[in-house]
């Protein structure tokens, strides 16, 4: 940055400006300062060598200066300077192309180090900074020791494996063949619930057009037919039947067999409806998991017939009819067969014969069949073979599954064996012999190499876990030349490193409460890290030992500290058993927030915890004083309050320091509540009006005392305040 000659600063605060322009002015460099982003923009068409910019302009400012200066002037370096962390917009900026971050204070020191982090780093420097970390040689890959072995071996088998293919058919043609039966059962199953899924599409659109429930009510047949026969025309569908309430046949549109594809038989008044299941169970408005609509299957003096079924409602959800939309049989495994290209057979519950694709008669299911079909339909399928004019079938069974649940029957989906192969003159024997030999050659081999391969793996694992439950004073023993032996030294430098790292972190965990350490960890990984200070909802409760000055002016240090550390002890462990988090102690006082961290909580739960916490240390504290006394030690008589409402939680202090805390008008009137405390007596709570409102119902579930309102200190308008007593009164 020696040669730097033009610096354009662009900040959103005027003294930052100051400052930088007062550095590079002292310098000599050419200075054009700005807080205008439009003006700063500008000046980028002069191609300055080095742009300031503040991080904390607007999103739409921010990028639309790296974006024109990556366009106007890409060999500009860009310093980002920010008042305070925030890894979300750092990242941002980062890719959007900023280089290097700067915090205030802007002192020559911290400006020329961000300045020399801008200059690029030679490919002699990086190889030097890389030379400081010896790694050892690596001078038998892994690689190498696994693959070699493996090829050998690989070719031998496959050497073996090349004979024994050349001299028998090692694939079974018998399992390929029934793994393609069963693909076709499957692909049977889905299309009988994709012909279902058309029925049950054809009963929707009638239910639910227009004026069907008004014609159902008034039985207006004719009325009926106008609307059910386009539809059923256009859909193809071979019967639609509407029913009143008493399952008796307002109107019945079915295909005639020989017909075109309009014509349709139009009856009414059947009574055979009533009689089947899935019909009464519309009638009942019965509702399984699957809703209200129901399929069977019918044996009807028409024919037989496969069903969906569902109720017609009028506009205030009553039933007024039922609809049927069906197929029947021999349609329904013509149609399937076309889309499996396999025989479809149809069967009822008994195993007898309903309807087949098959030009010959099938022999029925016998009653083991049956049973063989159902009640191992979720662990294995069913397959029989049998023999017809056309050649050698074998069929595979399965349940025949309708809506509403239960088995209405059962379906068979049929394959010729006409292609089937069977090897012959196989000597099993042999080949076993050959590929069991082969194959525990290889698992030999390969254990053996594993195991000197991966023993060292293997203590790196254990040193692993032992790390992860926290112990990091084991070492692996680092032996070999090769990559495990790399990764095993790498594992003793990281080890190295956490425990640097766990000290580190001890420190944070004493410096500050290990919620909010845990909160600082999270935001960090999120990149959501807001110490700026965020607006919140939460109770704030503040504790405070009355006349300790006087009572700690007659005693020796060390006798005070620990009288606080014993004091501490006892009341902390409250706080933080009711979720609450002690901010921060102040001599004998100490400041604790409820509902923020680890998790936020509302109103009504974060006071409650808080005004628990404080009725246990109030017995806690008369214990501890009885102790005292017993010692000859002065009690501690503590007063304590409680404030819900508003804080800004946030980082406290320099950029260099910050503590977590929180502030507020709330945190103001806790201070004045405790000090309210004082006209109480002895040790005593009090809650101001706000924490009492947001209680609600739990205000019964304490022992609360109004004591009237109060003008405190800095407050203009009087405080309602309430006594909260122990729950031993």
């Amino acid at each position: 940055m020696a040669n730097l000659y033009h610096v354009i600063i662009l900040q959103s605060d005027l003294a930052a400006v100051q400052s930088l322009s007062d550095f590079f002015t002292q310098r000599g460099d050419l200075v054009s300062p700005t807080t205008d982003p439009n003006e700063a923009n500008a000046l980028l068409r002069r191609r300055p060598d080095l742009a300031i910019l503040d991080l904390h302009l607007s999103d739409n400012q921010l990028a639309a200066f790296l974006q024109e200066a990556r366009q106007e002037s890409p060999d500009t370096k860009i310093l980002v300077t920010s008042q305070y962390p925030d890894a979300e917009r750092e990242l941002q900026a980062k890719e959007q192309g900023a280089q290097v971050f700067l915090q205030p204070p802007f002192t020559r020191s911290r400006v020329e180090r961000a300045l020399h982090r801008l200059e690029p780093i030679p490919a002699e420097a990086q190889q030097a900074a890389l030379a400081q970390v010896p790694l050892p040689r690596v001078r038998l890959p892994v690689r190498i020791k696994l693959t070699l072995p493996y090829v050998l071996l690989a070719a031998a088998f496959a050497a073996a494996a090349a004979y024994l293919v050349n001299r028998y058919v090692l694939e079974s043609v018998q399992d390929r063949f029934a793994r393609q039966l069963s693909e076709a059962g499957i692909l049977t199953a889905d299309s009988m619930v994709a012909e279902e899924r058309k029925l049950l599409e054809t009963l929707r659109y009638v239910a639910n057009t227009q004026g069907v429930p008004d014609a159902v009510v008034a039985a207006e047949a004719e009325l009926l037919r106008d609307i059910a026969l386009p539809i059923a025309v256009n859909k193809q569908d071979e019967a639609v039947e509407i029913l009143d309430l008493r399952g008796v046949s307002l109107l019945s549109l079915r295909h005639m067999a020989q017909g075109g594809l309009g014509d349709y038989e139009v009856k009414r008044g059947e009574e055979v409806f009533g009689q089947w299941d899935f019909v009464q169970n519309v009638l009942a408005q019965t509702v399984d998991d699957q809703g209200d609509k129901y399929a069977g299957l019918a044996r009807a003096p028409w024919g037989d017939y496969f069903y969906v079924a569902g109720p017609i409602k009028d506009q205030s959800s009553q039933l007024v009819g039922v609809i049927l939309v069906g197929k029947s049989l021999p349609t329904l495994v013509r149609q399937i067969r076309q889309e499996t290209l396999a025989h479809i057979t149809l069967y009822d519950s008994n195993g007898q014969l309903l309807a087949s694709t098959f030009e010959q008669d099938l022999a029925a299911l016998t009653p083991e069949e049956v049973r063989a079909a159902l009640d191992q339909q979720d662990q294995a399928s069913h397959i029989r073979n049998f023999e017809l004019p056309g050649g050698q079938y074998s069929e595979i069974v399965g349940p025949w599954e309708a809506r509403g649940g239960g088995d209405i029957g059962l379906i068979g989906t049929s394959l010729t064996q006409g292609l089937l192969v069977r090897p012959t003159q196989i000597t099993v024997v042999q080949a076993y012999v050959v590929v069991t030999i082969a194959f525990l050659l290889v698992i030999f081999v390969g254990v053996y190499l594993a195991n000197q391969i991966t023993r060292l793996l293997l203590q790196v694992t254990r040193a692993s876990a032992q790390v992860a439950q926290g112990n990091l004073d084991i070492k692996v023993a680092s032996r070999g030349d090769d990559e495990v032996a790399l990764l095993a030294n790498s594992f003793n430098v990281m080890v190295s490193r956490l425990q640097e790292g766990s000290v580190y972190r001890d420190l944070l965990g004493r410096a500050v409460s290990p919620e909010v350490r845990e909160q600082l960890r999270r935001s960090f990984e999120s990149g959501d890290l807001r110490l700026e200070g965020q607006t919140t909802e939460a109770t704030v409760m503040m504790t405070d030992i009355r006349s300790f000055t006087t009572v700690s002016e007659r005693q020796e240090p060390t006798t005070v500290l620990r009288w606080l550390n014993e004091y501490f002890g006892e009341l902390v462990p409250i706080v933080t058993a009711y979720g609450g988090v002690v901010d921060k102690f102040e001599g004998d006082a100490m400041l604790a927030f409820f509902g923020l961290l680890p998790s936020p909580l509302g109103p009504q739960e974060s006071a409650y915890n808080a005004c628990q916490a404080a009725q246990e240390m109030l017995e806690v504290i008369d214990q501890l004083n009885a102790q005292r006394e017993k010692r000859g030690d002065p009690p501690f008589i503590t007063g304590i309050g409680i404030n819900t409402g508003p804080v800004t939680a946030g980082g406290l202090g320099t950029a260099d320091r910050l503590s977590y805390t929180v502030i507020g008008d709330t945190v103001n009137t806790v201070q004045r509540l405790e000090s309210f405390t004082r006209q109480l007596g002895a040790s005593s709570a009090v809650i101001g009006q706000t924490t009492y409102e947001a209680l609600q119902d739990k205000q019964f579930e304490l022992n609360l005392e109004a004591l009237g309102s109060f003008s405190l200190k800095g407050k203009r308008e009087a405080v309602s305040i309430y006594r909260l007593r122990s729950s031993r009164g």
